[in-house]
């Protein structure tokens, strides 16, 4: 759980959302767009405005607007480890999360809910909805269903498809489109830190406070790239370092896509790459799908090269 700060609310683009957004009157909104677009600045502005005291934008001078953290904003986010300590392949957001459960070392949402805010209006945001378990999400769905009249709650996911539908049903979707690079060149002109960013300023963000990281991502990914030329079992190889890199399956999707977006090999690739997303978060075995995916690839990369030598011809 965390709250908002005001050095949070410095917003790049999405200016038709930053004029919607405080004329509506649904309390439970849904953010959807790709990660690292802007839903969760966006959502903190929005919980700014609503408790300023001009209102919107907020003033970022006002005693609410000073808040740091802010008393009546919450969010809850998946949980990356297992209750053993240990990194969860899929990170989920636990009914204690949502709900008072003994034992719980933090106030639960629904306890946080339950007294009235210090300003104006509670916001709590759900960011990664589409982890939310099936006890948290029942859960929470009884707070959707009769909110207190100071709430708001915003859920986050990358689409709607992803949430339950019962919860998608009480939420007013709002969608977030990726940035054009001309919006995003006051971050960054490095042609190489905008391939990999695809439009969203919190990757950019990433890429340019983690060179080091960044550097290792497409060196390996790269390292991919050439593998695939060389044979499968260098591929496997490849892949395995690549793994121990975040972001980094679709990076190499990306990579794999470029000027060949249309090619049917293109779309068999994409196609493994999310399969093998699904079976890792599954926890299906780690070797198995790296192995898996490695033959995969390496039997769609002639025909994307054979793409490319027909679009040269």
């Amino acid at each position: 759980m965390s709250r908002f700060a005001k050095t949070d609310m410095q917003i790049l683009g999405h200016q038709k959302i930053l004029e919607l957004l405080p004329k509506l009157r649904a309390q439970t909104l849904l953010f959807t767009g790709p990660e690292g677009v802007g839903r969760r600045t966006v959502a903190r502005w929005f919980a700014a405005g609503l408790n300023c005291e001009q209102g919107f934008p907020p003033c970022g001078r006002c005693v609410s607007c000073r808040q740091e953290p802010h008393p009546d904003y919450l969010e809850i986010a998946p949980q990356g480890e297992t209750k053993t300590g240990k990194k969860a392949r899929a990170p989920q957001i636990r009914l204690e999360q949502i709900a008072p459960r003994e034992g719980s070392e933090e106030p639960s949402l629904l306890e946080w809910m339950a007294t009235y805010p210090r300003f104006r209006a509670k916001v709590a945001v759900i960011d990664g909805a589409h982890h939310l378990g099936e006890p948290a999400a029942n859960a929470l769905l009884k707070l959707l269903e009769e909110p207190p009249a100071f709430a708001r709650l915003v859920l986050i996911a990358p689409g709607r498809e992803l949430v339950l539908p019962t919860l998608v049903s009480r939420s007013l979707e709002v969608g977030f489109a990726p940035l054009s690079e001309a919006l995003l060149h006051p971050l960054s002109t490095d042609p190489e830190v905008l391939a990999y960013a695809q439009g969203a300023p919190g990757k950019v963000y990433w890429a340019l406070t983690n060179p080091a990281e960044f550097a290792k991502l497409t060196g390996r990914a790269q390292g991919v790239l050439e593998a695939l030329q060389a044979g499968p079992t260098q591929t496997l190889e490849a892949l395995k370092l690549l793994s121990e890199v975040d972001d980094a399956l679709p990076y190499l999707g990306h990579l794999l896509g470029q000027g060949r977006v249309e090619s049917p090999a293109y779309k068999e690739v994409l196609e493994a790459l999310s399969r093998a997303q699904d079976a890792l978060s599954a926890y299906v075995g780690e070797d198995l799908v790296q192995t898996w995916l490695a033959l995969r690839l390496y039997k769609a990369f002639p025909a994307l090269c054979a793409g490319d030598a027909a679009k040269a011809g």
